[in-house]
């Protein structure tokens, strides 16, 4: 699978594919007189081409946030991470942790201009830190508005830190500074 490939592509693709393999054993009359078919009704087909693209999307969803569980994303954080290109509609749920790690320079938006998980789904008292992965020149993390993030300057250092407890729930929008505009953004929502 390519970096280019994204879930929605994947799943159209084997849906198309899955159905035109059913569809296939549907079209002759198998040489035996019969009216092609294998005796399973249209109904139990589809069902069971739904259940195998259901099975197919909950493994992609596993796979495409390194088998972490995911949640869709609220509205709110949707519509100010949508223009990320790392962002897949999706949260990472990361509650009942203490202390999770986002990475800062990650791939995504023409090069290391990214936030990796772009949106995370946490708990009061979480800790998050961002580690700067020293790619994609300096980068910050600063609030979007009057938000609490303020990483302070931008650094472009591997191994920078920049760490933040959030005590109270709510969404918290922000991103990097010099490289907003190339939709390096993300949030955390606290609950």
């Amino acid at each position: 699978m390519t970096d280019d490939l994204d879930r929605r592509t994947f799943i159209r693709t084997t849906a198309a594919v899955s159905g035109a393999g059913l569809l296939a054993g549907c079209g002759g009359s198998g040489g035996d007189g019969g009216s092609g078919g294998d005796g399973g009704s249209d109904e139990t087909e589809a069902t069971e081409a739904e259940e195998m693209e259901t099975t197919e999307a909950e493994a992609m969803d596993t796979e495409s946030s390194g088998g972490m569980e995911t949640v869709e994303a609220p509205d709110e954080v949707a519509d100010y991470v949508g223009e990320s290109s790392n962002f897949d509609g999706s949260m990472v749920v990361m509650t009942d942790q203490d202390e999770v790690s986002v990475s800062v320079g990650a791939e995504g938006n023409g090069g290391a201009f990214a936030f990796d998980p772009p949106a995370i789904n946490v708990s009061t008292g979480t800790t998050v830190v961002w580690e700067w992965t020293g790619q994609g020149a300096g980068h910050n993390v600063k609030s979007d508005g009057d938000g609490p993030l303020d990483s302070g300057s931008a650094v472009s250092e591997e191994g920078n830190t920049y760490e933040y407890t959030f005590e109270e729930a709510g969404t918290y929008l922000y991103n990097c500074v010099p490289h907003k505009a190339l939709g390096m953004v993300g949030a955390v929502v606290v609950e």
